[in-house]
């Protein structure tokens, strides 16, 4: 504690140093949305990367925020234990998850990753320092912080409720050919014995839903860090097994099926990344290299394409989850499409991120880049999907692109609330808009 304490105090004497609107100098970043450059004091947080406490007898870990949950998640699993959701990325950070918004497949018990937190400590825009719980005298923005994305104050160190684990996890498969059956299965399995519960649509009449247990023995496990891909396996194995640690990172290799667009899936080029240049972190980088040098548009317009990001997660609840996918199929056509159920806990009162407790939602991920000659408003297709989420009750986590009109947008993002937080915590509004932020990329 005593190093946090001197790196706490240099960063906020390094804040209160900086003029004008402020931003955090990042290596690396899991938005996906381009940002404005420049214009603004860069405040570095990067140093804030060590795990403070792991209590796996009374469940929690309290870690520094800028940790990557790759880190995190290693120092945890040595203790016997793992936080309660881990997003499926190994470099988000659990400051960033708790900024924004985060599920894996523990959400249908363990809800989004910002109710697994007990304790914030977050450095406000004056250079000031407070600790916010659910039920202190900062009570109000412990509960804002959600989905504020910055515009509120940043994550300096993070405590979260952690979950008990065994050596290996066994997930069985249950392959569904009718979306409405299989909706009415996934809600009944939500109420069952597994500690793991997501599903990848690969078509409309081929569905698999992964049930995974905990289990401290395993006739073998399989690796999906080099030659074999995660998500060909769902389709022929009906059981398998994996390392916990394989298991909470099965995603992150082949950013799900995103690695197909840097040739990541070929055999020879796959063993020319090697293991340890397959993943997250590469495609990242390779990603934002890409919208710098604006080489994939360069090649749209020699082809006279015009190209769309489609980059989305949506939570819907799950009495329409059926309609929505129909719709994805129908007017989107994205194809997998990650389903991953959450259940909002009781007492659920997170203004900036609202959903109903008690609820069982569907979230659907789909990310592509659509091409198409037809003329079309910018956002066409993102606007679509913003549009039917709302009709049917739902809300999209605003990660990547958002094209709302501002008063539609703080309709579902509850301005009255952010603006109430922004007059206690950010009066001179050095730390931006969440509007100008989200949809306007300021």
């Amino acid at each position: 504690m005593s190093g946090f304490e001197q790196r706490r105090t240099a960063v906020a004497g390094g804040l209160a140093a900086l003029r004008g609107p402020v931003s955090l100098r990042r290596d690396g970043s899991n938005l996906f949305r381009e940002r404005a450059r420049g214009g603004k004091g860069r405040l570095d947080l990067r140093a804030f990367t060590h795990v403070l406490k792991v209590d796996r007898e009374h469940g929690w870990v309290d870690t520094e925020a800028a940790i990557t949950y790759e880190d995190l998640v290693s120092t945890t699993l040595a203790c016997g234990a793992m936080p309660a959701v881990v997003p499926e990325l190994k470099t988000i950070t659990p400051g960033g998850a708790a900024a924004g918004v985060a599920l894996e497949a523990t959400s249908f018990r363990q809800g989004l990753m910002h109710e697994t937190v007990l304790e914030l400590e977050i450095l406000l825009a004056d250079g000031s320092i407070v600790t916010a719980t659910a039920d202190n005298e900062h009570g109000e923005l412990f509960h804002g912080f959600p989905n504020s994305y910055g515009t509120l104050g940043y994550a300096l160190r993070t405590k979260a409720r952690t979950l008990p684990v065994k050596r290996f996890v066994m997930v069985e498969r249950e392959a569904h050919q009718d979306p409405a059956r299989f909706f009415l299965d996934l809600e009944s399995h939500c109420h069952g014995d597994a500690d793991f519960i997501d599903a990848v649509v690969f078509a409309s009449d081929e569905i698999y839903l992964n049930l995974g247990w905990f289990t401290e023995r395993a006739p073998g496990t399989s690796d999906y860090g080099l030659e074999h891909i995660y998500y060909r396996s769902i389709r022929d194995r009906p059981v398998d097994y994996l390392t916990t640690h394989d298991y909470l990172w099965r995603w992150d290799t082949d950013l799900f099926w995103a690695s197909k667009k840097f040739l990541a899936q070929q055999p020879l080029v796959r063993r020319l990344y090697g293991r340890s240049g397959l993943g997250s972190r590469t495609y990242t980088r390779l990603m934002r290299l890409n919208q710098r040098l604006g080489f994939t548009r360069f090649l749209d317009r020699l082809r006279g394409l015009k190209s769309e990001a489609v980059i989305q997660d949506v939570a819907i609840p799950v009495g329409q989850a059926a309609e929505f996918l129909a719709f994805l199929q129908r007017q989107v056509g994205i194809l997998p499409i990650w389903i991953c159920p959450l259940r909002p806990r009781a007492g659920y009162r997170f203004p900036l991120f609202p959903l109903a407790p008690g609820q069982l939602y569907v979230n659907f991920g789909f990310w592509d880049v659509l091409r198409s000659r037809e003329p079309r408003s910018p956002g066409h297709v993102n606007r679509l999907v913003e549009r039917k989420a709302r009709e049917l009750g739902g809300i999209k986590s605003l990660y990547s692109d958002s094209y709302f009109p501002e008063d539609e947008f703080w309709e579902i993002y509850n301005r009255p609330a952010w603006e109430r937080l922004k007059a206690r915590y950010d009066p001179d509004r050095r730390l931006g808009d969440l509007y100008r932020k989200c949809v306007l990329r300021a």
